[in-house]
């Protein structure tokens, strides 16, 4: 088993060089680098194109069925393999997120597609080719391009259950029985699927979509360079045809980095907390905005990037006075057989401490609804607290114990412009705001004169502390 250590750090995204299906030399991602790239290390150099399906009806939702091209590159020191049929070749999940209302919400995932032989291109760079044709063997620096109709071929795509993230292993192709496809599902089954209403442009005003691919292998695994195996591109929602909207990739291939860190793009406020189980990564990103009644609202996304314990909870300690309300959950329902059910988690505040939590123990139902890898759920909630430094947790599913982890939290009741929490708004707190003026230097974390949670202090912050004098 591989020992990571556990790091909780919070930054805000920087924006990592984006390369799209062109000539490129890879670079590390902000919380998706590789531990050596010593030894193979895959990632998606680029998503070059996206197919789509049709769509069906599934107990009364209109569903959509997609895929997207991936191409892989070996940016490691050795060769990858890459045998068909076997449990020594890489998978590939999908995903779709949608970005709306301050948000980034996962909308789509896919089944796994199994990879059946490397082309020797040069997408990341100079080329050491493992062979000739498309041999069982990507070579050092090379890469392989699929394409999102073989990423799409329903025949070569298996079920997420059947892998274990962390370690990459998968059982060799057609060693089990695979779900069927299910009834009147012919043309979505195992694909990305999307619900038509979060595509639909007149639902979707102003929302950015996001599609990512990434790359499990056991070689990769081993060799601790699975944290850099995701890419994300944006996408843009078409016209309706052929029972699906269309989607058009937009810009370049941003490489080596989840799809989670899309959201700082579209809001520039959010910052990034990354967590080391023993077994894999999360990433956890927050954003705090500003109600039109001087309260907060807190927004978390948390990303399973690679651990197979999975996450059961979610949970933060909660200030004596700090008032919490519309707590919120949402998650990503499997499909097409896949085992796991789609049981919303509940939502408790009690003992000082505010939770959301699965249903049901591994030990009760190794099925139940975990926050499994190359998945994202959310989490949110109103509160008078004013937004700071602090600590929340994450409870791990199969093997029990927990992860801290440093976001933003609400950290006291003050009254809403009350810079020093002494219960009167006065000529104080105007000092703590006119010596806090300007950019924040460490993003809204560090910022607390930042009233309306923009990244600066300005005249827009001393109008809301003003609006509550005395």
């Amino acid at each position: 088993m591989k020992i990571r250590t556990l790091i909780g750090t919070l930054a805000t995204a920087g924006i990592a060089l984006g390369v799209g299906q062109m000539t490129a030399t890879a670079v590390p991602g902000d919380g998706g680098t590789s531990d050596s790239q010593f030894g193979p290390d895959v990632i998606v150099g680029g998503m070059p194109d996206v197919s789509k399906y049709g769509g069906a009806t599934v107990n009364g939702v209109s569903i959509m069925a997609y895929a997207f091209g991936s191409t892989s590159c070996n940016i490691g020191t050795q060769q990858l393999d890459w045998y068909s049929g076997t449990s020594n070749h890489p998978i590939i999940p999908q995903n779709a997120y949608r970005i709306k209302n301050g948000r980034i919400e996962q909308i789509g995932l896919s089944w796994m597609k199994h990879g059946f032989c490397a082309l020797q291109q040069t997408l990341c760079g100079s080329c050491a080719p493992a062979g000739s044709g498309c041999p069982s063997l990507l070579g050092i620096g090379c890469s392989d391009p699929y394409t999102s109709g073989l990423n799409g071929s329903q025949t070569d795509l298996g079920p997420r259950f059947e892998a274990n993230p962390s370690t990459g292993y998968f059982p060799a192709t057609g060693s089990t029985t695979w779900p069927s496809i299910p009834t009147g599902q012919s043309a979505i089954a195992r694909r990305v699927q999307i619900k038509a209403a979060d595509l639909d442009p007149a639902q979707n005003a102003g929302a950015v979509y996001v599609a990512e691919c990434q790359y499990v292998h056991p070689q990769d695994a081993a060799n601790n360079n699975d944290n850099n195996n995701a890419s994300y591109r944006l996408f843009t929602v078409g016209a309706l045809s052929g029972g699906a909207y269309t989607l058009t990739l937009t810009g370049s291939t941003f490489q080596q980095k989840a799809a989670i860190y899309a959201w700082s793009v579209a809001s520039p406020t959010v910052s990034y907390a990354v967590a080391d189980a023993p077994d894999g990564r999360y990433i956890v990103a927050s954003n705090v905005t500003t109600n039109t009644d001087g309260s907060y609202h807190y927004e978390y996304a948390i990303f399973n990037y690679n651990s197979d314990s999975a996450g059961r909870s979610f949970s933060m300690p909660i200030p004596v006075g700090v008032t919490v309300s519309n707590m919120a959950f949402k998650d990503i329902s499997y499909h097409s057989g896949e085992p796991y059910n789609s049981t919303d988690w509940t939502m408790t505040m009690a003992g000082g401490m505010m939770k959301w939590e699965c249903t049901e123990t591994f030990a009760q139902n190794a099925n139940a609804n975990a926050l499994r890898w190359s998945t994202l759920y959310n989490f949110s909630f109103d509160s008078n607290g004013l937004p700071g430094n602090g600590n929340a947790t994450i409870g791990l599913f199969k093997t029990g114990g927990s992860l801290g982890v440093a976001t933003q939290v609400p950290v006291n009741p003050c009254k809403f412009g009350d810079l020093d929490c002494n219960g009167v708004v006065n000529g104080a707190d105007l000092g703590l705001l006119l010596a806090h003026w300007g950019l924040c230097p460490n993003g809204t974390a560090g910022c607390f004169a930042d009233l309306d949670r923009n990244g600066v202090v300005n005249g827009a912050d001393m109008g809301f502390l003003m609006g509550n004098w005395g």
